[in-house]
């Protein structure tokens, strides 16, 4: 019985950091006294203790404390115990590499497959799909898998973008990327706009958020899907 909220990203224009989630949270995460924050994605430039106390602040708001999961000797037993679980955005392949050590990410799945209530942005939403193979990121570490947490049926591309009208750029479309990987696999993709996220609870899949997402599947047109729009339906 998964209890996810997957969002395409942490922070929107204009807002600070979850700030536009903040009412969901409240409701998400009502009852939740400590959260563990998985730092792993973010692979230089700030710490995994300057990442934490980054959600530590935000989730203050909430009242509700953080602890971050590369503080534990035994990471999958943390995992095991946790109340809830937030995973923060960065690199999905520094992420994905980083959780297959010591069995993170089959403790993980596990966990999660028993309904804990967990939140992701960017990578830490693209691990929530049935493989990493459709994120944004440069593959700056070879993880021993591409597999991920198969919590949906489907993959995700967070901060996807719409080709702008007039641009001279010569370079391949979100669009196009997609579409080269539906050249190899058959795993539908939801283009997930900034600014929105999936409440998943059970094998429902529910849009929500300001925009529409974008549905690709193999030998087929992308389909626009309105905000609370029932996904799965569509998979």
């Amino acid at each position: 019985m998964q209890n996810l909220i997957l969002a395409s990203t942490s922070t929107v224009h204009g807002q600070g950091y979850l700030e536009y989630l903040k009412p969901t949270l409240k409701t998400f995460f009502s009852g939740v006294r400590e959260l563990l924050f998985v730092p792993y994605a973010r692979p230089g430039g700030i710490t995994h203790e300057e990442y934490t106390a980054h959600a530590e602040k935000f989730f203050a708001q909430l009242d509700i404390a953080v602890v971050g999961l590369h503080t534990f000797k035994d990471p999958a037993l943390a995992i095991k115990n946790a109340q809830a679980i937030f995973t923060g955005g960065g690199n999905t392949f520094v992420l994905v590499n980083a959780l297959n050590q010591n069995g993170q990410m089959a403790a993980l799945r596990a966990k999660l497959f028993r309904g804990t209530p967990y939140l992701g942005t960017s990578a830490g939403t693209n691990i929530c799909g049935v493989n990493m193979q459709t994120t944004n990121d440069m593959p700056i570490v070879y993880p021993p898998s591409f597999k991920t947490l198969g919590m949906i049926p489907c993959n995700i591309n967070p901060h996807y973008l719409d080709p702008i009208a007039g641009s001279t750029h010569m370079g391949e479309t979100r669009q196009t990327r997609i579409e080269e990987f539906h050249s190899q696999n058959s795993i539908p993709v939801i283009g997930l706009r900034e600014g929105s996220w999936l409440a998943v609870s059970g094998e429902s899949i529910v849009l929500k958020g300001p925009h529409s997402a974008r549905l690709f599947k193999q030998h087929s047109s992308p389909k626009e899907l309105p905000t609370d729009t029932a996904i799965q339906s569509y998979l």
